[in-house]
């Protein structure tokens, strides 16, 4: 009988500990920059929340080449309020945008992988 309670009392004292985690919630995993012109604002933002109980801190926010500059935000996010991941891409390389920006943070979930895609192309010449 005694193993029986302390069996229960430890699975309560886990299931509680478990409860108090940060989650990280992206709206969209990734952006399609679509076709875009050879020098045009390759800024683009991707929204979380931090869908948890306890604060959210993000450790790390790296991209898979130099040609993407990721930023994370500083300080930790609170339960239920949001941020954003800015993520700025070099536009003056003309071609395909396939890259992977990998998300490390305190949360439950704490390595997520964020992509971008599109294609950088010569604008049309306007002197004609």
């Amino acid at each position: 009988m005694n193993k029986l309670i302390l069996i229960a009392f430890l699975t309560c004292i886990g299931f509680g500990v478990h409860a108090q985690e940060a989650t990280i919630t992206f709206d969209s995993l990734s952006i399609d920059y679509g076709t875009i012109d050879k020098g045009a604002d390759g800024v683009r933002q991707f929204k979380f929340t931090n869908t948890g109980t306890s604060d959210l801190t993000i450790k790390e926010v790296r991209s898979s080449c130099g040609c993407t500059i990721p930023k994370k935000p500083e300080g930790s996010i609170a339960p239920g309020a949001s941020d954003v991941i800015e993520v700025k891409y070099d536009t003056k390389r003309v071609g395909p945008i396939r890259k992977t920006i990998t998300v490390t943070s305190n949360a439950s979930n704490e390595m997520v992988a964020l992509k971008i895609k599109g294609e950088v192309i010569e604008p049309a010449n306007t002197s004609e």
